[in-house]
Protein backbone atom coordinates (compact mmCIF):
# COMPACT_ATOMS: atom_id res chain seq x y z
CA UNK A 1 0.00 0.00 0.00
CA UNK A 2 1.78 3.11 -1.19
CA UNK A 3 2.02 6.56 1.33
CA UNK A 4 -1.31 7.77 -0.17
CA UNK A 5 -3.40 5.38 0.62
CA UNK A 6 -2.04 4.84 3.89
CA UNK A 7 -2.89 8.85 4.07
CA UNK A 8 -6.42 8.28 3.17
CA UNK A 9 -7.63 5.37 5.06
CA UNK A 10 -6.15 7.33 8.51
CA UNK A 11 -8.30 10.67 6.73
CA UNK A 12 -11.39 8.25 6.64
CA UNK A 13 -11.50 5.80 9.29
CA UNK A 14 -13.99 4.84 12.11
CA UNK A 15 -12.14 6.84 15.05
CA UNK A 16 -14.01 5.25 18.49
CA UNK A 17 -13.76 1.38 18.03
CA UNK A 18 -10.80 -0.61 19.05
CA UNK A 19 -10.00 -4.07 18.82
CA UNK A 20 -11.21 -4.60 15.47
CA UNK A 21 -9.02 -7.29 14.24
CA UNK A 22 -10.65 -9.92 16.99
CA UNK A 23 -14.31 -8.44 16.03
CA UNK A 24 -17.15 -9.74 13.97
CA UNK A 25 -19.95 -8.11 13.05
CA UNK A 26 -21.80 -11.25 12.27
CA UNK A 27 -22.85 -12.91 15.27
CA UNK A 28 -24.97 -11.67 17.80
CA UNK A 29 -28.40 -11.58 19.88
CA UNK A 30 -30.90 -8.85 19.31
CA UNK A 31 -32.57 -7.88 22.95
CA UNK A 32 -35.22 -5.93 24.21
CA UNK A 33 -34.34 -2.27 25.01
CA UNK A 34 -36.55 -1.37 27.50
CA UNK A 35 -35.64 2.09 28.23
CA UNK A 36 -35.18 3.31 24.42
CA UNK A 37 -38.11 0.88 23.93
CA UNK A 38 -40.62 2.70 26.60
CA UNK A 39 -39.15 6.44 25.99
CA UNK A 40 -39.81 5.73 21.66
CA UNK A 41 -43.09 4.03 22.44
CA UNK A 42 -44.07 6.70 25.12
CA UNK A 43 -43.41 9.68 22.83
CA UNK A 44 -45.40 8.51 19.50
CA UNK A 45 -48.20 7.43 21.48
CA UNK A 46 -48.66 10.85 22.33
CA UNK A 47 -47.97 12.08 19.28
CA UNK A 48 -50.49 10.31 17.77
CA UNK A 49 -53.29 10.44 20.22
CA UNK A 50 -52.81 14.23 21.36
CA UNK A 51 -51.27 15.66 18.75
CA UNK A 52 -54.63 16.06 16.67
CA UNK A 53 -56.63 16.69 19.74
CA UNK A 54 -54.24 20.01 21.09
CA UNK A 55 -53.11 21.21 17.29
CA UNK A 56 -52.89 24.80 16.93
CA UNK A 57 -51.11 27.28 14.49
CA UNK A 58 -48.86 28.36 16.84
CA UNK A 59 -48.03 25.16 18.35
CA UNK A 60 -47.03 23.40 14.90
CA UNK A 61 -45.02 26.51 14.18
CA UNK A 62 -42.94 25.77 18.01
CA UNK A 63 -42.70 21.94 16.34
CA UNK A 64 -41.14 22.93 12.84
CA UNK A 65 -38.49 25.67 14.53
CA UNK A 66 -37.53 23.37 17.32
CA UNK A 67 -37.02 20.51 15.26
CA UNK A 68 -34.85 22.81 12.80
CA UNK A 69 -32.93 24.66 15.24
CA UNK A 70 -31.95 21.00 16.94
CA UNK A 71 -32.18 18.85 13.47
CA UNK A 72 -29.78 21.40 11.85
CA UNK A 73 -27.14 22.85 14.69
CA UNK A 74 -27.73 19.97 16.92
CA UNK A 75 -27.86 16.52 15.19
CA UNK A 76 -26.25 17.32 11.81
CA UNK A 77 -23.84 19.51 12.33
CA UNK A 78 -22.81 19.60 16.07
CA UNK A 79 -23.57 14.75 16.69
CA UNK A 80 -22.42 14.08 13.31
CA UNK A 81 -20.68 16.74 11.18
CA UNK A 82 -18.60 18.11 14.22
CA UNK A 83 -18.49 15.55 17.36
CA UNK A 84 -18.27 12.21 15.10
CA UNK A 85 -16.34 12.62 12.32
CA UNK A 86 -14.84 16.26 13.36
CA UNK A 87 -14.82 17.56 9.78
CA UNK A 88 -14.68 21.05 11.05
CA UNK A 89 -13.03 22.48 14.05
CA UNK A 90 -14.66 25.42 16.57
CA UNK A 91 -14.33 26.98 19.63
CA UNK A 92 -15.33 24.22 22.94
CA UNK A 93 -17.89 26.11 23.89
CA UNK A 94 -20.16 26.35 20.55
CA UNK A 95 -19.10 22.55 20.17
CA UNK A 96 -20.72 22.13 23.61
CA UNK A 97 -23.60 24.46 22.47
CA UNK A 98 -24.28 22.83 19.57
CA UNK A 99 -23.84 18.68 21.35
CA UNK A 100 -26.48 20.57 24.16
CA UNK A 101 -29.24 20.98 21.19
CA UNK A 102 -28.35 17.34 19.81
CA UNK A 103 -29.00 15.61 22.77
CA UNK A 104 -32.42 17.88 22.92
CA UNK A 105 -33.35 16.45 19.45
CA UNK A 106 -34.46 13.23 22.14
CA UNK A 107 -32.95 10.41 20.58
CA UNK A 108 -30.15 9.67 22.85
CA UNK A 109 -26.96 11.59 24.46
CA UNK A 110 -23.71 12.19 22.20
CA UNK A 111 -21.70 9.10 23.82
CA UNK A 112 -24.01 6.67 23.02
CA UNK A 113 -24.79 8.34 19.05
CA UNK A 114 -21.01 8.09 19.05
CA UNK A 115 -21.04 4.06 19.69
CA UNK A 116 -24.15 3.32 17.65
CA UNK A 117 -23.21 5.33 14.90
CA UNK A 118 -19.37 4.00 14.53
CA UNK A 119 -20.61 0.71 15.15
CA UNK A 120 -23.24 0.50 12.22
CA UNK A 121 -20.95 2.13 10.63
CA UNK A 122 -18.06 -0.28 10.70
CA UNK A 123 -20.28 -3.31 10.34
CA UNK A 124 -21.63 -1.98 7.19
CA UNK A 125 -18.21 -1.73 5.28
CA UNK A 126 -17.44 -5.63 6.17
CA UNK A 127 -17.87 -8.34 3.90
CA UNK A 128 -20.93 -9.17 5.57
CA UNK A 129 -22.98 -8.10 8.88
CA UNK A 130 -25.97 -9.00 11.07
CA UNK A 131 -29.38 -8.10 8.87
CA UNK A 132 -30.21 -5.81 12.18
CA UNK A 133 -26.97 -3.84 11.48
CA UNK A 134 -27.99 -3.75 7.98
CA UNK A 135 -31.45 -3.19 7.97
CA UNK A 136 -32.67 -6.49 6.85
CA UNK A 137 -36.27 -6.51 7.59
CA UNK A 138 -39.53 -5.40 5.83
CA UNK A 139 -40.09 -1.88 6.43
CA UNK A 140 -41.91 -1.51 9.28
CA UNK A 141 -40.72 -4.80 10.97
CA UNK A 142 -37.25 -3.14 10.67
CA UNK A 143 -38.68 0.13 11.96
CA UNK A 144 -40.23 -1.80 15.04
CA UNK A 145 -36.99 -3.47 15.80
CA UNK A 146 -35.16 0.03 15.37
CA UNK A 147 -37.22 1.75 18.21
CA UNK A 148 -37.19 -1.13 20.57
CA UNK A 149 -34.35 -3.59 20.14
CA UNK A 150 -30.46 -3.59 20.30
CA UNK A 151 -27.97 -5.81 19.04
CA UNK A 152 -25.56 -7.82 21.75
CA UNK A 153 -22.54 -8.64 19.48
CA UNK A 154 -20.85 -11.97 20.03
CA UNK A 155 -17.62 -10.20 19.37
CA UNK A 156 -18.26 -7.04 19.44
CA UNK A 157 -15.76 -3.97 19.49
CA UNK A 158 -14.30 -2.09 22.24
CA UNK A 159 -15.02 1.79 22.30
CA UNK A 160 -13.39 4.41 23.19
CA UNK A 161 -14.49 7.55 22.26
CA UNK A 162 -11.42 9.48 22.79
CA UNK A 163 -10.04 12.62 24.87
CA UNK A 164 -12.34 15.73 24.90
CA UNK A 165 -15.64 13.46 24.30
CA UNK A 166 -15.77 10.67 26.48
CA UNK A 167 -13.47 12.51 29.73
CA UNK A 168 -15.66 15.94 29.13
CA UNK A 169 -18.16 15.93 32.40
CA UNK A 170 -20.47 17.96 30.08
CA UNK A 171 -20.59 15.09 27.35
CA UNK A 172 -21.10 12.59 30.44
CA UNK A 173 -23.67 15.00 31.73
CA UNK A 174 -25.56 15.02 28.73
CA UNK A 175 -25.28 11.05 28.26
CA UNK A 176 -26.48 10.71 31.47
CA UNK A 177 -29.46 12.39 31.58
CA UNK A 178 -30.35 12.82 28.13
CA UNK A 179 -33.67 12.32 28.46
CA UNK A 180 -34.50 14.93 31.39
CA UNK A 181 -33.38 17.54 29.07
CA UNK A 182 -37.06 18.03 27.72
CA UNK A 183 -38.10 19.29 30.89
CA UNK A 184 -36.72 22.51 30.37
CA UNK A 185 -37.67 23.07 27.55
CA UNK A 186 -41.54 21.58 27.74
CA UNK A 187 -41.56 24.82 30.78
CA UNK A 188 -40.61 27.54 28.93
CA UNK A 189 -43.57 25.64 26.11
CA UNK A 190 -46.10 25.92 28.59
CA UNK A 191 -45.20 29.04 29.85
CA UNK A 192 -45.67 30.54 26.16
CA UNK A 193 -48.72 28.26 24.49
CA UNK A 194 -50.25 25.98 27.32
CA UNK A 195 -50.15 21.96 26.68
CA UNK A 196 -50.58 22.41 22.70
CA UNK A 197 -47.09 24.03 22.44
CA UNK A 198 -45.51 20.76 25.04
CA UNK A 199 -47.12 18.50 23.18
CA UNK A 200 -46.05 19.58 19.65
CA UNK A 201 -42.86 21.52 20.85
CA UNK A 202 -41.92 18.07 22.79
CA UNK A 203 -44.10 14.81 22.21
CA UNK A 204 -44.61 15.34 18.16
CA UNK A 205 -40.81 16.47 17.52
CA UNK A 206 -39.15 14.06 19.04
CA UNK A 207 -41.03 11.18 17.95
CA UNK A 208 -41.33 12.71 14.34
CA UNK A 209 -36.96 13.63 14.31
CA UNK A 210 -36.92 9.86 15.48
CA UNK A 211 -38.75 8.08 13.39
CA UNK A 212 -37.64 10.23 10.58
CA UNK A 213 -34.34 9.00 11.69
CA UNK A 214 -34.98 5.71 11.13
CA UNK A 215 -36.88 5.91 7.92
CA UNK A 216 -34.04 7.88 6.00
CA UNK A 217 -31.19 4.94 7.60
CA UNK A 218 -33.41 2.22 6.11
CA UNK A 219 -33.71 3.82 2.48
CA UNK A 220 -30.43 5.60 2.47
CA UNK A 221 -28.85 1.82 2.83
CA UNK A 222 -31.35 0.17 0.81
CA UNK A 223 -32.51 1.87 -2.71
CA UNK A 224 -31.93 5.23 -4.55
CA UNK A 225 -29.41 6.82 -6.55
CA UNK A 226 -25.47 6.76 -6.37
CA UNK A 227 -22.59 8.48 -7.21
CA UNK A 228 -19.91 5.93 -5.16
CA UNK A 229 -19.62 2.50 -4.24
CA UNK A 230 -17.30 1.52 -1.38
CA UNK A 231 -15.60 -1.65 -2.63
CA UNK A 232 -16.15 -5.05 -0.81
CA UNK A 233 -18.52 -3.60 1.27
CA UNK A 234 -21.89 -5.29 2.33
CA UNK A 235 -24.37 -2.55 2.69
CA UNK A 236 -23.75 0.00 -0.07
CA UNK A 237 -25.39 3.60 1.09
CA UNK A 238 -27.86 5.73 -1.21
CA UNK A 239 -28.88 9.16 -1.45
CA UNK A 240 -32.55 10.15 -0.81
CA UNK A 241 -33.53 13.20 -2.50
CA UNK A 242 -36.59 14.10 -1.58
CA UNK A 243 -36.03 14.17 2.46
CA UNK A 244 -32.66 16.87 1.62
CA UNK A 245 -34.64 19.55 3.82
CA UNK A 246 -35.92 17.83 6.48
CA UNK A 247 -33.12 15.80 6.96
CA UNK A 248 -30.63 19.25 6.65
CA UNK A 249 -28.54 17.71 4.08
CA UNK A 250 -27.88 14.03 6.16
CA UNK A 251 -29.90 12.16 3.39
CA UNK A 252 -27.03 12.59 1.01
CA UNK A 253 -26.15 9.44 2.29
CA UNK A 254 -24.15 7.65 -0.82
CA UNK A 255 -21.91 10.87 -0.77
CA UNK A 256 -21.48 10.35 3.06
CA UNK A 257 -20.35 7.07 2.74
CA UNK A 258 -17.82 7.83 0.41
CA UNK A 259 -16.39 10.76 1.83
CA UNK A 260 -17.39 10.51 5.71
CA UNK A 261 -15.04 12.93 6.55
CA UNK A 262 -16.42 15.89 4.34
CA UNK A 263 -18.07 18.37 6.00
CA UNK A 264 -20.51 18.77 3.00
CA UNK A 265 -22.93 16.03 2.06
CA UNK A 266 -24.94 17.49 -1.00
CA UNK A 267 -21.63 17.56 -3.29
CA UNK A 268 -23.66 18.33 -6.48
CA UNK A 269 -25.43 20.37 -8.24
CA UNK A 270 -29.04 20.46 -7.07
CA UNK A 271 -28.28 18.73 -3.71
CA UNK A 272 -29.62 20.95 -0.89
CA UNK A 273 -27.56 20.40 2.32
CA UNK A 274 -28.70 22.70 4.98
CA UNK A 275 -26.40 21.99 7.48
CA UNK A 276 -23.06 22.49 5.24
CA UNK A 277 -24.94 25.86 4.62
CA UNK A 278 -24.80 26.36 8.48
CA UNK A 279 -21.30 25.58 8.82
CA UNK A 280 -20.64 27.87 6.19
CA UNK A 281 -22.41 30.72 8.12
CA UNK A 282 -20.07 29.86 11.13
CA UNK A 283 -16.78 29.70 8.79
CA UNK A 284 -18.42 33.57 7.65
CA UNK A 285 -18.31 34.80 11.56
CA UNK A 286 -15.20 33.03 12.24
CA UNK A 287 -16.51 30.55 14.92
CA UNK A 288 -15.39 27.60 12.29
CA UNK A 289 -12.37 26.84 10.21
CA UNK A 290 -10.21 23.92 8.89
CA UNK A 291 -13.44 22.90 6.67
CA UNK A 292 -12.57 19.84 5.39
CA UNK A 293 -14.53 18.86 1.98
CA UNK A 294 -13.46 16.02 -0.65
CA UNK A 295 -11.39 18.49 -2.65
CA UNK A 296 -9.22 19.25 0.53
CA UNK A 297 -9.01 15.84 1.95
CA UNK A 298 -6.89 13.63 0.75
CA UNK A 299 -7.57 11.21 -2.04
CA UNK A 300 -9.75 7.81 -0.30
CA UNK A 301 -8.80 4.82 -1.36
CA UNK A 302 -11.14 1.71 -1.81
CA UNK A 303 -14.29 3.60 -2.92
CA UNK A 304 -15.28 3.16 -6.88
CA UNK A 305 -17.40 6.11 -9.07
CA UNK A 306 -20.63 5.37 -10.20
CA UNK A 307 -21.42 8.22 -12.47
CA UNK A 308 -19.40 10.27 -15.16
CA UNK A 309 -19.75 13.53 -12.32
CA UNK A 310 -18.50 11.80 -9.07
CA UNK A 311 -15.08 12.80 -9.56
CA UNK A 312 -15.94 16.10 -10.10
CA UNK A 313 -16.30 16.78 -6.22
CA UNK A 314 -12.87 15.63 -5.48
CA UNK A 315 -9.60 16.40 -5.23
CA UNK A 316 -7.12 15.58 -8.37
CA UNK A 317 -5.25 13.19 -6.72
CA UNK A 318 -8.30 11.15 -6.25
CA UNK A 319 -8.64 10.37 -9.85
CA UNK A 320 -4.94 9.83 -10.03
CA UNK A 321 -5.89 6.80 -7.27
CA UNK A 322 -8.30 5.50 -9.19
CA UNK A 323 -5.87 4.88 -12.54
CA UNK A 324 -3.45 3.50 -10.06
CA UNK A 325 -6.06 0.70 -8.55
Amino acid sequence: MSDAQVIGQEAFKVNSLTGLDRASAIEGEVVWDPVRSIWNSGMFLAAVILGPLTFTWGAFAAFLVLAGVTLCAGHSVGFHRRLIHRSFECPKWLERTLIYLGTAVGMGGPIWTIRLHDSRDWAQRQTDCHWFLRHGQPLLLDGFYYLNFRLKLKNPPGFAPGPGIGDDWFYVFLQRTWMAHQIPIAIVLYLIGGWPWVVWGVCVRVAACTVMHWYISHFAHTEGPQDWTVDDAVIQAHNVPLMAIPTMGESWHCNHHAFPSSARHGLYPGQIDLGYRFIQLLEMLGLAWNVKLPANLPPRPGISPVTERALSATAPGQAELLRQH
